[in-house]
């Protein structure tokens, strides 16, 4: 019996040993070197140590106001070294989601910081790249490498800037000068990364990109409205902001009802309708964040302790909205520049076609993929060109929608990964059993991905298609990003960790 006792248990065969676990062996270690490869690389990237503590709130705001300081700092310096030139921004139209300021230090915005998440994010869902986040090891090496991945993005759109002449002809700015505002980008991008990932780690609100995107969309609505700057229209020289013209006008105009029409509906700059519109929209969209469904949750070894999991309408925030301004912008900037350099080529035009304005250094899409894609500037283009308006709100009501679904598996957030976590911490539905938990949350988390898509698209239509200031997808993702933070404070003061 003691010989027996102390005997090895018997082992499986050899075949089906190999043909079971070697192929898990094999599949596990590819996944993971591609992980490993960026080890060495880490040893030199600059990082933001995690805290040891739990940051107090008022740390917190400490922190959050140095970090946005530092952007609104970046926003104003402009680069050294640029020649005036006149061409035209194609990325006019994105920049107020991209945070981003052109002839500035913080020309790439947090585009670098966006388009390095969501390939990150896309490779990780496809299982091109298998990472298991409740491993330390496999999220240092995975944030490690999408940082990695931001900054040799913003490296390469410094390149292409450069190159592209948005600073001048690079033969006249010479060698020296365009390696020189490279690097001036180069450095500003990287600080933009480090922000972000100071306030990611615990010692900030919410995050870089939410905090940046929605200052620089409330800098704007407040500027255009209350702006002292005068410009000089055929009609003479007036003020830029909507209110500040609106005084202006009631007081130098003798007609009433002239100044009024020319306050609510002036061309030229921003208007009191725009306002109004921007207000409205803000609203509507506080209004839908309250949209949800509460779904009575039990847990298995308490008995008595009841909760409710709460599934929102906007079940991914404003997210679907953030990964579709990234990628039109992304074709924005490759379609302007290759319609720059080959204007007779079939295929260039087909992907868009553009025209430089006499005022406010834009480019906008007057032909190809581009343009149908893109807005409609204002109500008389809907009627003269329907098509256009149609293709458009397709597009926005299906990039939102399948956006939202997709990040539903790539952040892990689907059914599945809820359902997997009800079983960790071994919660049930009230009346089902554990079996069911994936049957219930499909009932509800893909619909509210896919309809609340839907209905950020339609928020963004509409407040296009009425002019409202910053865009209806800048003023979307301003309203959710504030109403996040609001959030966020009110969670941190149940837990405690408010102190004043």
């Amino acid at each position: 019996r003691a010989a027996a006792a102390a005997a090895p248990p018997p082992r499986p065969p050899r075949r089906m040993r190999t043909a079971s676990g070697a192929a898990g062996r094999d599949e596990e270690s590819n996944s993971f070197r591609l992980l490993n490869l960026i080890k060495p690389g880490l040893r030199i990237l600059p990082e933001v140590i995690t805290p040891e503590y739990r940051v107090p709130f008022k740390e917190k705001i400490c922190w959050t106001a140095i970090s946005l300081f530092i952007f609104l700092v970046c926003c104003q310096i402009p680069v050294y070294g640029i020649i005036t030139s006149k061409s035209a921004d194609p990325f006019y139209w994105m920049r107020v989601m991209l945070a981003s300021n052109r002839g500035t230090l913080m020309e790439l915005g947090i585009s670098p910081i966006i388009t390095s998440s969501w390939v990150m994010q896309l490779l990780a869902g496809s299982r091109i790249i298998d990472v298991d986040h409740s491993l330390k090891e496999d999220q240092r090496l995975f944030y490690g490498a999408q940082k990695l991945l931001g900054m040799l993005i913003t490296v390469g759109e410094a390149f292409a800037y450069v190159m592209s002449g948005m600073y001048g002809d690079p033969r006249a700015l010479g060698l020296g000068m365009c390696l020189l505002i490279m690097a001036q980008l180069s450095f500003a991008g990287m600080i933009a990364i480090l922000l972000d990932e100071l306030l990611q780690k615990g010692y900030g609100l919410g995050s870089g990109i939410s905090l940046f995107i929605a200052t620089n969309i409330c800098e704007i609505i407040v500027w255009k409205a209350l702006s002292p700057t005068t410009i000089n229209t055929g009609k003479g020289t007036e003020f830029e902001g909507a209110l500040v013209a609106f005084v202006h006008l009631l007081i130098s105009k003798p007609d009433m009802g002239t100044a009024l029409k020319e306050a609510f509906y002036r061309q030229t700059a921003p208007n009191l309708t725009n306002l109004l519109a921007t207000l409205f929209v803000f609203l509507v969209v506080i209004y839908f964040q309250g949209f949800q469904v509460n779904l009575s949750c039990k847990f298995h070894k308490i008995r008595g302790h009841r909760g409710i999991y709460p599934v929102r309408l906007f079940y991914t925030s404003n997210i679907s909205i953030i990964m579709q301004t990234a990628l039109v912008s992304n074709l924005y900037f490759f379609s302007h520049l290759l319609y720059q350099r080959f204007k007779s080529n079939m295929l260039v035009n087909l992907l868009g076609q553009w025209q430089d304005m006499e005022y406010g250094g834009e480019a906008i899409p007057v032909g190809g993929l581009a343009y149908y894609i893109s807005p409609p500037i204002d109500f008389n283009n809907i009627v003269n060109d329907p098509f256009h308006a149609f293709c458009y709100i397709l597009f926005v009501l299906f990039s939102c929608a399948q956006c939202s679904k997709m990040w539903l598996e790539i952040s892990g957030s689907s059914s599945r990964d809820v359902a997997k976590m009800f079983r960790d911490r071994q919660i049930l539905f009230k009346g089902y059993r554990e079996q069911s938990l994936v049957h219930v949350l499909n009932l509800y988390i893909p619909i509210a991905a896919a309809f609340g898509g839907m209905c950020i698209g339609v928020l963004t239509i509409v407040a296009d298609f009425l002019g409202a200031i910053g865009s209806g997808t800048g003023i979307l993702l301003a309203v959710t990003i504030i109403y996040q933070h609001i959030e966020n404070a009110e969670r941190e003061k149940e837990q405690g960790a408010m102190v004043f």
